[in-house]
């Protein structure tokens, strides 16, 4: 297993759980730990069937790390946007395995938007999420133009970014931002149970699904339905289809091979 400084990755049963691994800076992102994240989550989507992103301490990110490089008001900010965030924001986005960020405590920033490019999002109750980029005197960053509109509509996403007011997680269900919230006694076991679901399921149709729905984005309805057709007879040749039949014909659970 890959060992790294400012995150742990561990890998069982098909299910790789990403930490975030520096509790006395609210897992707030470096260089190092924007690099790391981007390798552990390529390693992770060859080796196993999901991927779980999450926080060690109390919580999950809080964004840039303004002490990283000594001088903040230096930072060449568009450099680093495109040269370590990109990476890691890609390597999340592309990732061909189902990916969850099981939010488990405050997500600010850029750490907030680490969490939305992630297939899933599961967020504790007591967890919130915070586009703070306006307090100093900034734009929300970390692809959350992107996701923001997309998830939670145009109307809330102008007015979390304009005000830069924590949003509860309660909330961010509520408003489509994210898949679910959980109470914080149940939220580990609901997490893990939830990728326990992907991990058995038809790895190979998550792959495909996830390619329609992005780019369904950019596509009208002739180029989807093509796509459509065309991803879904890849998965009709499949092992998996083919199981997933007899299961059903056969009134059992589907034993899913995955790849």
């Amino acid at each position: 297993m890959k060992q790294y400084e400012t995150i742990s990755l561990e890998i069982e049963d098909d299910i790789a759980v990403l930490r975030l691994d520096r509790p006395d800076r609210m897992n707030a992102l470096s260089t190092q730990m924007r690099a790391e994240v981007a390798d552990g989550v390529r390693f992770a989507g060859q080796e196993a069937r999901v991927v779980v992103l999450t926080g060690n301490g109390k919580a999950f990110c809080s964004g840039q790390d303004l002490s990283d490089s000594g001088n903040a008001a230096a930072l060449d900010l568009e450099r680093v946007l495109r040269d370590e965030y990109v990476p890691m924001l890609k390597a999340i986005s592309d990732c061909p395995v189902p990916t969850i960020a099981a939010v488990n405590g405050p997500a600010a920033g850029a750490g907030a938007n680490l969490a939305l490019v992630a297939d899933v999002v599961i967020a504790t109750e007591s967890a919130y999420f915070l586009q703070a980029f306006t307090r100093i005197g900034l734009i929300p960053d970390a692809g959350g133009t992107f996701w923001l509109p997309r998830q939670m509509g145009a109307a809330k996403a102008m007015g979390a970014a304009l005000f830069a007011e924590p949003i509860t997680a309660r909330e961010a269900d509520q408003w489509g931002m994210i898949w679910e919230a959980v109470p914080d006694a149940e939220f580990d076991a609901h997490w893990r149970a939830r990728a326990e679901h992907l991990a058995k399921g038809p790895t190979a149709a998550y792959r495909n699904l996830k390619q329609a729905i992005r780019e369904s984005w950019g596509n009208g309805i002739d180029a989807q339905l093509d796509l459509e057709a065309r991803l879904q007879g890849e998965c009709g040749n499949s092992r998996d289809f083919k199981e997933g039949v007899v299961a059903f014909q056969e009134k059992r659970k589907a034993n899913f091979e995955g790849r």
